[in-house]
């Protein structure tokens, strides 16, 4: 039988359809194997949203060619993409797909055949209206199932390109959302992340008209033997009937990510991204006043064109008030097409990484204080089947995002169990289940 091995680079989107690729090439017939071995087909998902995505989906690609000259290598995703052409000239591709092309991977590789040379199909996506949704049994042999209910964007920052590479915002259709969540927790999967690129817009394209609110309530209306979590809000779709909804709902988890990317009024309309620092602040304050233990992630983008001292210097006083339980800090990389790569005032890079490092020490900071605050509290807790590197216990999150690990000896990989968060050791929490 054929083997096949996948890798995924980028947002939890890509780690969605990763395990869809993986599905239908089961059903096609191949034994799946980790992408370290030697398999007879490499299939890569790769990202472009940063210049650095797009060097490692590269070394990714060399990398399979290496492990088996002789197999068929696949690459697909946002890099795939914006660059197809220079991506078929890399040694051993055999086939670039887009990200509408994608989902008929085995349709592609059964017209391969025995030709030689790499087959490129990519169609432009900002043409793209329709939406394929992803009807899996699984999710890759994980705790947390990551489904897709969104995709595309219609914002257009302009430091962006995925509305290029993704299309405009589509949403998958509610009962088959439905369908999927019932078919994820019959596997087993404790956890469901609801995930999109702008995951805020699912609804506003269908007919009648809905909202992720709607959607919520619909999948929550008889109660649920596992939790939700959402992956990604803009600031305007964290409204007050979205927080009393999550704090009454005790399926959905008390965590937030809402990325700022900067805290100075004049970078965000020059990002073109529509709300002030005082709106998030206020917004994220009234988060954390209504959902008790929550947890509020937030992303940060450094050195974009025209920055100046004083523009950081706003975004890291707001960064430092708000109480946020962690950050993810990107510097700036100009993308092809976007008009930031064509703005004047670059930041130099070492100014870029200096503003990093201070932002990173604040994150360290600001993730040791949220996880000390529960020391002493009992969380529900999903337990995972990866070990601790330095115990050798069960690590697991709560349902606020806290990293803990329990003793392997009193709890079993995909179990749901109130622990006690009891100390501090080497940046996770130690817990026992109660």
């Amino acid at each position: 039988m054929s083997t096949a091995a996948l890798t995924t680079l980028g947002c939890k989107v890509n780690q969605c359809e990763t395990a869809y690729l993986e599905h239908c090439l089961q059903k096609a017939g191949y034994v799946i194997r980790p992408f370290s071995e030697k398999a007879d087909l490499y299939c890569i998902n790769t990202c472009a949203v940063t210049a650095k995505a797009a060097m490692q989906s590269r070394q990714l690609i060399r990398r399979a060619a290496r492990q088996n000259p002789a197999a068929r290598l696949v690459v697909t995703g946002c890099y795939a993409q914006l660059a197809a052409a220079d991506i078929s000239r890399l040694d051993k591709v055999s086939l670039v797909l887009g990200n509408r092309e994608k989902f008929q991977l085995p349709v592609h590789l059964s017209q391969l055949a025995c030709s030689k040379g790499a087959f490129i199909h990519v169609t432009d996506m900002v043409q793209c209206t329709s939406h394929l949704p992803l009807l899996l049994a699984s999710a890759a042999r994980k705790t947390r199932a990551f489904l897709k209910v969104q995709d595309g964007c219609d914002a257009f920052c302009t430091y962006c390109i995925i509305p290029h590479v993704r299309g405009r915002s589509r949403s998958v259709d509610p009962l088959s959302i439905r369908k999927q969540v019932k078919n994820l927790l019959g596997n087993g999967h404790k956890e469901i992340v609801l995930t999109g690129i702008h995951l805020g817009q699912w609804g506003k394209d269908l007919r009648p008209r809905r909202d992720l609110l709607w959607l919520l309530q619909s999948i929550t209306a008889k109660p649920l033997p596992a939790r939700l979590r959402l992956s990604s809000l803009e600031v305007g779709e964290v409204t007050p009937e979205l927080l009393d909804f999550i704090a009454a709902t005790a399926a959905v988890c008390p965590h937030l990510h809402v990325p700022l990317q900067s805290g100075d009024a004049t970078i965000l309309r020059r990002m073109n991204r529509h709300y002030s620092p005082s709106l998030f602040k206020e917004r994220l304050t009234a988060a954390l006043e209504k959902i008790p233990g929550l947890a509020l992630g937030t992303d940060v983008l450094v050195g974009f064109p025209g920055e100046s001292e004083r523009n950081f210097e706003n975004t890291y006083r707001l960064l430092e008030s708000l109480d946020v339980a962690y950050l993810h800090v990107f510097p700036f990389s100009a993308r092809p097409t976007t008009p930031a790569a064509r703005m004047a005032n670059q930041v130099s890079p070492r100014v870029v990484r200096e503003r990093c490092r201070l932002l990173r020490d604040l994150d360290r900071r600001k993730r040791q204080a949220f996880r000390q605050r529960f020391i002493g509290s009992v969380r529900p807790v999903l337990v995972e089947s990866r070990q601790d590197r330095n115990s050798g216990g069960l690590l697991g999150f709560s349902d606020n995002y806290l990293p803990v690990v329990i003793n392997q000896e009193l709890v079993s990989p995909n179990e749901m169990v109130l622990a006690r968060l009891d100390r501090m050791e080497h940046g996770r929490i130690v817990a026992a289940p109660v």
